[in-house]
Order: C-alpha cells, then structure tokens, then sequence
C-alpha cells in the first residue's frame, strides 16, 4: 500500500469541532474513520502476508525459526508505515472519502472526485 501523501507518523491534537463539520455530528464522522481505518488496516494486512509468503518453509517448525534479513526489511517497513486511522482521518480530511448513511438518498453533499467508500450507518 503506497501512501502518496503526507500523513503524519505521530497522533496530533485535533479540533473535534472541524472533524464534525462534514457529517454535522461527531460520532457519525467518528463511525466513518473507523470504517476506513479497518478497510486500510485489512488491506495492509493482506499486503503484507502475501509478502511475507514467499519467505514460508514448509520444512519451518517452532524449533527451527530461520531468520531472514528481507524478511526483517519488510517486516520493519511495514512497521514505519502511518497508522491506519493516520490514514483515514487524512483522507477524510482531504474529502477523499465518499460516504452516505444506510437509506439516505444519494444526493448528499458528500460525493467527492473518485473517491474511496465508506458505508456509514
């Protein structure tokens, strides 16, 4: 997973207020990242076992753990990388990220340029 733009590495303060005004409720918004960080959090998580794969032994046991210094590069790239609600509350930020609540029209307001989905309920 590339990340393109500039997420902080480390949790900021932020105004819950500024957060909230897109959705105009501060648990919906918080219901929104959430959704988004799992989705990220998944799709690292995906991208890394299949990584991670190509180093499996079928000969390993938990006797015999061979180190492999790829393996430990990865596995430490991967660690750098921004937290997923890092992520989800920069895009969200941005207006990178198209949601709607379950039943609502789609008119909402909130459709931006080939954005990523949430569903929000």
């Amino acid at each position: 997973m590339e990340i393109s733009k500039k997420v902080p590495q480390n949790t900021i303060t932020r105004d819950v207020k500024y957060l909230a005004e897109p959705t105009g409720n501060l648990y919906e918004t918080c219901v929104i990242l959430s959704k988004r960080a799992n989705q990220i959090s998944l799709a690292e998580k995906k991208e890394l076992a299949k990584k991670l794969e190509e180093f499996k032994n079928e000969r390993d046991t938990m006797d015999e753990v061979f180190e492999n210094k790829e393996q430990i590069e990865i596995s430490k790239y991967y660690e750098k990388l921004p937290k997923p609600d890092l992520i989800a509350i920069q895009e969200f930020e941005d207006g990178e990220l198209y949601y709607r609540k379950a039943g609502a029209e789609e008119d909402n307001g909130s459709v931006k340029d080939e954005p990523k989905e949430t569903d929000a309920e």
